[in-house]
């Protein structure tokens, strides 16, 4: 129902970067859309409209204005071509087309060759002998003359060896012929309406015996067995009219509408003008494009005063001229599409004689206009709710960010799916905690708003700080903060990771002002590392908790912390020592529930520089690829690299459920069985097939965790596509791979469930 019309200054632009590109003449790129142009129509469901057209290419091509105007009932704005064709009972015939858009005349050969050989199974030559432009009423038309001929069926059958003299020897007759012919041709003077130029035309052109046309030969009877009444009462709209267009005889119903067309002498173009083709009205040109269809208006000027407030009304049918009466017979209808236009013109169905196909067209046309009427309404709702799902699908995204900012992925698709998270224990992780001193002084002496923004600003540039060192952001208290490392995802660098955390959240701080001393605030910052119990506690606000004694001395070592110190305890100083980290010894202190304990303060992360521990991107390339890894938030973010970055390490009993027993050697081969939505069922190692959800873990923070090498697999994104062989992770927009075997050079030990 859709369609769209370019102008032709856009197709000749189009064609013109064609013949650059491909090196060939703008002829051959029209010949080869023509070819094209019809194969096109036949896949777009006018196949078998075009079979039906004629049962040879002659009448083929004269039905070709029929089916223009029966199309542009559907395309309005269709500027379609015309055809009238010089026949003969041979395999010769010349071909006229005439067009209001220049340029596209060699289309033509393109399609009726294409037509010649698919409907009617010969092969055709198309040549032109004259292009010229000729002026009618409505301005210059293109007039292209071609001539058709057809080949042999010797030239049409697979040549024989001592046949090929043959050929050239008749190409070489054909050539020099050809020549004289369009000379001739274009020497000839045009007549004006007495006697055509292609009368002498014709009487150059030697014809052949063929088959464009068939060999049915009709037979006539002796006399007319039909009465005059008869005849006007069966054909009410027909009307005859001689040379000079003196009208001889009318139909009875068109009498009614266009009083006086009978009885008063009157010349046909005193009462009507040519609508369609455009062309002048007079014998002449009526006879030029006698096989299209005419479509005349009634004019405003002639018609009774009763009827000049109506549309005029409008004929369409066919001229056949009468030689031995010299008169034209203009066989029409009402040229009617609805019933609406029925009624505007105050006309019934029953001024249609029921022979008259008006009839069906307009009730089925009516029946068509309603199916348009409701596709495009269809079409709207269907936008409407596009747009709508766009719109659902980004308050979706809104809403699952939100959520996923709040619970661990797995743990919010468990809990969307109405299940049971059950709690899992970590074995070893880091934890820290930190506050803001004399955070209670600052509240006594500010305005709400103020400590609001405060904290705001604070948390802002923590949050962002999680993500560059990958550690779980677990709750926030007042000014408390509290991350863990190593939980909800095991990592053996969770120690380093949360010590960078705090050495950024010390360079951060010194961003963020107190609102009383407008200097900047400080924070007291501890860390512990021990194991815990990670669950989800609630069903109101269920928050995902961390649960043990760790917690607990991890609050101890922030809360007998120093001013802008980052302090450590003696199980976090082992998971530091030897790792690149400038640590001093406290000393023993008194803490509070614990009794005495040695403890130590973080300096400094002696190999990595403050742009690395902050996330900031070092070069253009790295900016552009945080900011696709970091799209979430306003500045860039790029993710700081651990030893373990790539690793997957296994957790026992944690909360989405055990390890999956597919387990795999570096470098094993692992085979896509089957893909079930999100499940990839995989095998390797000689083990069964087992199911994997997109072939990996879920991760807090949106990756798809197939950590690991791609030995030459095609990935595809909107951040990187192509073959690779490197290590990675890869975003969750990723589709499952096809089924089929890939290498996985695994830095782990196996796939997540």
């Amino acid at each position: 129902m859709m369609y769209t019309v370019y102008d032709d200054n856009i197709t000749m632009k189009l064609i013109q970067e064609a013949c650059k590109v491909l090196d060939v003449s703008m002829e051959a790129i029209l010949k080869l859309f023509g070819e094209y142009f019809f194969k096109f129509c036949k896949k777009s469901g006018y196949d078998r409209m075009l079979r039906t057209l004629g049962g040879n290419l002659t009448e083929f091509i004269e039905n070709l204005d029929a089916l223009h105007s029966y199309l542009a009932l559907s395309y309005r704005d269709m500027n379609a071509p015309s055809f009238s064709l010089e026949r003969r009972a041979d395999r010769k015939m010349l071909l006229h087309y005439y067009s209001d858009r220049s340029g596209l005349c060699h289309i033509v050969p393109g399609i009726i060759e294409a037509v010649a050989k698919d409907f009617f199974n010969i092969d055709v030559d198309i040549d032109i002998l004259a292009m010229n432009k000729e002026v009618e009423r409505t301005g210059k038309k293109e007039h292209v003359v071609f001539l058709i001929v057809q080949k042999p069926h010797r030239e049409m059958s697979v040549a024989k060896p001592n046949s090929l003299q043959d050929i050239q020897r008749e190409q070489e007759f054909l050539e020099p012929a050809f020549l004289r012919i369009k000379e001739k041709y274009l020497s000839v003077s045009v007549c004006p309406v007495k006697k055509s130029h292609w009368e002498v035309v014709r009487s150059i052109v030697m014809f052949e015996k063929g088959h464009l046309r068939n060999t049915f030969v009709p037979v006539y009877p002796d006399r007319l067995w039909i009465e005059v009444k008869t005849f006007c009462n069966a054909f009410p709209f027909h009307i005859i009219f001689d040379e000079s267009l003196m009208v001889k005889q009318t139909g009875v119903n068109i009498q009614k509408y266009v009083p006086g067309l009978q009885t008063q002498k009157i010349r046909l173009d005193e009462v009507f003008s040519i609508i369609h083709p455009q062309v002048t009205f007079n014998i002449f040109s009526i006879c030029k494009f006698i096989n299209s269809q005419f479509v005349l208006k009634a004019q405003k000027e002639m018609m009774p005063e009763a009827r000049k407030h109506q549309p005029m009304l409008k004929l369409r049918g066919q001229m056949i001229w009468m030689e031995s009466m010299r008169c034209m017979v203009y066989l029409c209808s009402p040229k009617l599409c609805s019933l609406q236009e029925l009624e505007e013109h105050q006309m019934h169905l029953s001024d249609l004689a029921p022979h008259d196909t008006t009839r069906d067209l307009i009730l089925l046309n009516q029946q068509r206009l309603a199916e348009i009427e409701l596709s495009t309404q269809l079409e709207k709702k269907k936008e409407e709710l596009r747009v709508l799902s766009n719109h659902l699908a980004t308050e979706k995204k809104k809403t699952e960010t939100l959520l996923y900012a709040m619970l661990p992925k797995h743990v919010a698709h468990q809990l969307k799916e109405g299940k049971k998270v059950a709690a899992g224990e970590f074995k070893t992780c880091t934890i820290l905690f930190s506050d803001v001193v004399t955070f209670t002084n600052i509240c006594a002496a500010c305005e709400p708003i103020q400590i609001v923004k405060m904290l705001n600003s604070m948390y802002s540039k923590f949050d962002r700080l999680t993500s560059v060192h990958e550690v779980y952001k677990v709750e926030t208290i007042g000014d408390a903060y509290m991350v863990v490392g190593g939980v909800p995802v095991p990592v053996e660098s969770h120690a380093q990771r949360v010590a960078n955390f705090a050495l950024g959240m010390r360079i951060s701080a010194k961003e963020v002002m107190n609102p009383v001393t407008r200097e900047s605030i400080q924070i007291r910052v501890g860390i512990h590392t021990g194991p815990v119990l990670a669950g989800v506690v609630g069903d109101k606000m269920p928050r995902y908790c961390l649960f043990g004694d760790t917690v607990n001395t991890a609050s101890r070592m922030e809360s007998h912390g120093l001013p802008n110190k980052v302090h450590l305890s003696p199980t976090a100083y082992r998971a530091l020592k030897n790792q690149g980290f400038e640590i001093i010894e406290r000393g023993e202190i008194e803490v509070k529930g614990k009794g005495k304990m040695t403890t130590y303060f973080l300096i400094q992360n002696l190999t990595a520089s403050e742009d690395e521990i902050m996330g900031r991107p070092s070069t253009p390339l790295a900016h552009k690829e945080a900011s696709a890894q970091g799209s979430q938030h306003s500045r860039a973010v790029a993710v700081m690299r651990y030893p373990d970055s790539q690793q997957l390490t296994p957790r026992r009993g944690a909360a989405d459920g055990e390890c999956g027993s597919l387990a795999t050697n570096p470098g094993a081969e692992l085979r896509v069985d089957r893909i079930v939505g999100s499940e990839v069922w995989m095998t390797g190692d000689g083990k069964e097939p087992e199911r994997h959800s997109l072939g990996g873990v879920w991760n807090p923070y949106g990756l798809l965790d197939t950590f690991a090498v791609f030995d030459n697999v095609t990935l595809s994104s909107g951040i990187d596509e192509g073959r690779h062989s490197c290590c990675g992770s890869l975003h969750s927009t990723i589709p499952p791979p096809a089924p089929g075997p890939f290498h996985l050079a695994l830095m782990g030990t196996s796939f997540w469930e």
